[in-house]
């Protein structure tokens, strides 16, 4: 049994406190805490009347790492979820190190005037979580999260060489609004106007933000335009698999968003460097375009549809070249009946009480700065059929 801290109360929030909330044999106390005790409350109240279960809330103001740690110390917290802001993952995990507590989230770390961020900010906290004797699992989300974890099930049970792969990510859902994001406005965006970057013989290759597109078939649900981008996984995957020959990601866009994505940033509107608004008043194109945009959570209303995320892996086994295409198909009127919550979200927060399941079990247990694909992937798999998220495993044939 562990006392479990989530730290987040938007859509992956929801999700996590729902589904820690039906481990209860598991996580016998479960706090939520956000910058906005509202936000937590309802969602509690949300639990409360679905599932009779009670958990706490809390308003916490994650940037300061002596928050955490007083609110880890009044809960005697064992395991925090972080599924928050990027920015706080930092703050947050220098607080587990002061108090010997387990840590877990869906997204690298991120600065507000750097978006270009790797993993290396959190692999160099590695000694200090081994002196702490406890872990810190990196993003466990869905990409990055299980989109690993389906890297590392092929690589130890379905190929003898693992050469290639491929991560396709789209979302064929529909929630009737014109333009908008299924997470965090600024965060999603300053994604997506990244640089292109993928591994190929050895090295990392750039691309002009969407200049590379193709059309891929999604099992059990159509073809679509994918575009490659960076995604933080790449960068572990190849550290933790270097005999890797590619490895890409793509994700896919509608017509209508991009119409809308193009216009946006050809104005200016995806900036992070601050302007003058009025006298005294700076924010960045970036921070007033997330104001008013709709909230992620709102587009639950109308949401319809699925999403479709995998990885083709190619290799050898047996000497004979194959390969395989393991993914998962998340309902958006399914997810939100259950929790309230978008597939986007629900794949999210799913894999990330998983991870904090398998920690609280030992079953995933190593001390220091661990991704999810150093771990063996059977039990994350046997979890996700339990928790709402089964993989399907197809080999393609040429």
């Amino acid at each position: 049994m562990a006392n479990l801290l989530i730290i987040g109360a938007g859509g992956v929030g929801r999700v996590s406190a729902f589904k820690a909330a039906q481990n209860k044999d598991v996580f016998d106390n479960i706090i939520l805490a956000s910058r906005t005790k509202s936000k937590c409350d309802e969602i509690a109240k949300d639990i409360k009347e679905k599932l009779g279960i009670e958990i706490k809330t809390y308003s916490l103001d994650a940037n300061q790492k002596e928050n955490v740690i007083d609110l880890i110390q009044k809960e005697n917290i064992d395991i925090i979820c972080h599924v928050a802001l990027p920015y706080q993952n930092l703050p947050i995990m220098h607080a587990c190190i002061e108090t010997g507590t387990a840590y877990l989230d869906t997204a690298l770390a991120e600065t507000p005037d750097n978006p270009d961020t790797y993993y290396d900010l959190q692999w160099a906290l590695d000694e200090d979580f081994k002196k702490a004797k406890t872990m810190a699992l990196l993003g466990c989300g869905f990409d990055p999260g299980v989109t690993s974890v389906m890297v590392k099930y092929a690589a130890d049970y379905l190929l003898d060489e693992l050469e290639e792969i491929e991560i396709y990510d789209c979302n064929f859902g529909d929630h009737g609004r014109h333009f908008a994001t299924n997470f965090d406005p600024e965060i999603n965006l300053r994604e997506l106007n990244l640089p292109g970057k993928y591994w190929e013989n050895g090295k990392w290759k750039t691309t002009e933000p969407f200049e590379i597109q193709v059309k891929h078939s999604y099992p059990e649900c159509g073809e679509a335009t994918s575009i490659l981008i960076w995604h933080e996984e790449l960068e572990s995957i190849v550290k933790h698999f270097p005999n890797l020959k590619k490895a890409k990601f793509y994700m896919c866009f509608s017509d209508k968003y991009l119409y809308h994505f193009n216009a946006l940033k050809n104005v200016g509107m995806f900036s992070i460097e601050p302007i003058e608004v009025c006298d005294g008043v700076k924010i960045s194109p970036l921070q007033f375009l997330a104001k008013i945009l709709p909230d992620p959570q709102d587009l639950v209303k109308n949401y319809k549809g699925q999403t479709n995320i995998g990885v083709i892996a190619k290799g050898k086994k047996d000497g004979i070249q194959k390969t395989f295409y393991i993914y998962n198909i998340c309902n958006h009127e399914k997810a939100i009946k259950e929790t309230g919550a978008h597939c986007v979200s629900y794949t999210t927060g799913v894999p990330a009480i998983i991870g904090c399941k398998l920690m609280a079990e030992k079953v995933w247990w190593s001390e220091g700065v661990k991704n999810v694909e150093e771990f063996d992937a059977k039990p994350f798999f046997e979890e996700m059929e339990k928790q709402g998220l089964p993989i399907k495993i197809t080999e393609i044939k040429d």
